[in-house]
């Protein structure tokens, strides 16, 4: 298993927005594909991120579900959204692979 770890930083006036946004168009979608692990905000150290985590068994099943996530038409209506909505200021991507004694596996 590996586990996808997201962080978005989001320009401050628009967290709320963009928040909204995720869980009524991108979220639905996502799960269609996707394992969701977490889905937080900061709130001590650098703000105005989320960070997400989604599993996958390994690096080929996770190309496979994302590919199939953006052929889904509602997926690229929410990202013609996001894009208009220009909450994003930098996305960074992580790929962890759990330790031996990491109780998520």
């Amino acid at each position: 298993m590996i586990i996808d770890h997201r962080t978005y930083t989001l320009h401050p006036t628009k967290m709320r927005d963009w928040l909204q946004l995720w869980q009524a168009e991108a979220l639905p979608v996502e799960l269609q594909f996707c394992n969701l692990v977490g889905f937080f905000k900061t709130e001590i150290g650098p703000l105005n991120q989320v960070v997400h985590m989604w599993s996958y068994d390994d690096l080929n099943d996770r190309q496979e579900r994302r590919d199939a996530m953006w052929a889904d038409p509602e997926w690229l209506k929410f990202v013609e959204k996001n894009k208009a909505l220009d909450a994003l200021r930098n996305t960074e991507n992580k790929i962890l692979i759990p330790t031996e004694f990491s109780p998520i596996r």
